[in-house]
């Protein structure tokens, strides 16, 4: 029983880090794009984050142009 608590703590461990490893690119790339970096968390909700790929892909990018503007 107790190796079961250990595995426990790693699933933990696991989630964590799949959860950086989608969610600092996904920020970093709204950012790029011109839209706010905390956007990227959507990349962890289910459906949510289809809806963000598809937002990324088909939303006009703001242009450093258009960023110096406002």
């Amino acid at each position: 029983m107790m190796g079961h608590e250990m595995f426990t703590g790693m699933g933990f461990v696991w989630m964590l880090v799949i959860g950086i490893i989608l969610v600092a690119p996904t920020w970093r790339l709204c950012q790029r794009i011109g839209y706010a970096g905390p956007l990227g968390l959507l990349i962890l909700v289910p459906i949510a984050n289809i809806v963000l790929l598809y937002f990324i892909a088909f939303a006009p990018w703001k242009t450093k142009t258009e960023q110096n503007r406002e």
